[in-house]
């Protein structure tokens, strides 16, 4: 080989490997910050939820204190919307158009996501690892820059309902569900599961407004079937309303609960804990209230972070373990882009989760994500209340294929 062929390919050996070190930078980020934004209810009738938003700057704090991601500090801008849809879209253009974040990142709700979700994938902005299940979050040939964080509101109403046909004999069921998207993705799995037995198995499907003072009437009128079976598709507020309400009515049919209203300090305690017991639901992070997680050391890693960074957080909330897991998935995703920090690659990496575990999730539970999955939790546990705290039960089910 001749001397001046050598030098041209050191040469272009050198330009190669320039052009692979090279940082690529979307709007949001700097060699020292990575700005990301998200919507939560901070006011209004969804306000429990808005720990998480909390929890989830929380976790971004300690992550600063520890230098970062690759040497860059993650500055979350989490900015109310009273979940209100036309609220969640002024905020949301802000964050975009004024903040300029790269990425939407753990907002909560269904109708409020929902508002937002044709804007961000039409400006082509990650709109991830939202707190809602809506089954509309995990379509990627539709709507490519949208992805859950857990199992689909469908999927879970249909373990559900394949509880009930496996357990309960003679079932009368009636349904209480949130009239939006949420409560319809839930009443459509019952039907699902139940298939032609629908009609006959539930007796009385209610619904009710986010904008309600009570759902007293609704109660009156489900207590009024004798049903067997109640599934009680809420959140917090009208959750605590519709089981002290089944008490106080003499009704007491086996009662199942959706996922985000099972919560001890703010569903169980504020409904009367002996009104609450036996009540049902599914979980995937490890309970702060159940004495069988005191020895894990995620656990207490998590309690020690609590303690630190998110000391007025209440310890017996499970989503403020939800937000702790969400960021840490966030932050796994950051980790993988590396310098390259686009869009179009937070998006990448996002559906490139293999085996991911955070640190808060039940044992058993992963997170696996691909171009043609959105839907990165798949499994699940049954819980129940026991007039104390949640304890879970039987196996891990498979959420996606039930």
């Amino acid at each position: 080989m001749s001397v001046r062929l050598m030098i041209a390919m050191l040469c272009i050996t050198g330009l190669t490997t320039s052009a692979f070190a090279q940082k690529h930078y979307d709007p949001g980020v700097t060699d020292t910050e990575i700005k990301l934004g998200q919507t939560m209810p901070y006011s209004g009738p969804l306000s429990a939820f808005a720990t998480l938003g909390r929890a989830e700057i929380a976790y971004y704090h300690m992550i600063n204190d520890q230098g970062g991601v690759n040497g860059r500090k993650i500055t979350m801008l989490s900015l109310d919307d009273g979940f209100s849809p036309p609220k969640t879209v002024e905020q949301t253009r802000k964050l975009v158009e004024e903040d300029g974040v790269l990425a939407i990142v753990g907002s909560l709700g269904t109708a409020t996501n929902g508002a937002v979700q044709k804007y961000l994938n039409g400006k082509k902005i990650p709109q991830i690892f939202l707190a809602s299940g809506a089954t509309k979050w995990a379509d990627p040939e539709h709507f490519p820059w949208t992805m859950t964080f857990t199992w689909t509101y469908q999927a879970e109403a249909r373990v559900y309902a394949s509880y009930v046909l496996k357990h309960i004999q003679d079932a009368k069921i009636a349904i209480l569900y949130q009239n939006d998207d949420f409560g319809k993705d839930f009443l459509k799995g019952f039907h699902q599961r139940f298939g032609d037995k629908a009609s006959s198995l539930i007796v009385k499907e209610a619904s009710y407004e986010v904008t309600d003072a009570t759902v007293d009437s609704q109660m009156v009128e489900l207590a009024s079937t004798h049903a067997n079976v109640f599934f009680n598709i809420t959140t917090p507020k009208f959750a605590a309303q519709a089981i002290r309400k089944a008490y106080d009515l003499g009704w007491h049919p086996l009662q199942f609960i959706d996922n985000p209203a099972a919560s001890v300090g703010t569903v169980m305690k504020p409904a009367g804990a002996e009104k609450a017991k036996g009540v049902m639901s599914t979980g995937f992070v490890k309970d702060p209230t159940d004495p069988q997680f005191e020895n894990d050391a995620d656990f207490k890693e998590w309690l020690a972070w609590m303690k630190q960074y998110f000391p007025e957080g209440s310890l017996e909330d499970p989503q403020n373990a939800v937000g702790y897991a969400q960021a840490q998935t966030m932050v796994q995703v950051l980790k993988q882009c590396g310098d390259d920090l686009t869009r179009e690659n937070v998006m990448r990496q996002a559906a490139n989760l293999k085996h991911f575990h955070p640190a808060m999730l039940i044992d058993g539970v992963d997170l696996d994500t691909a171009p043609a999955n959105y839907e990165p939790m798949r499994k699940l546990r049954m819980v129940r209340f026991d007039g104390e705290r949640f304890t879970y039960f039987g196996e891990i089910i498979d959420a996606g294929s039930d």
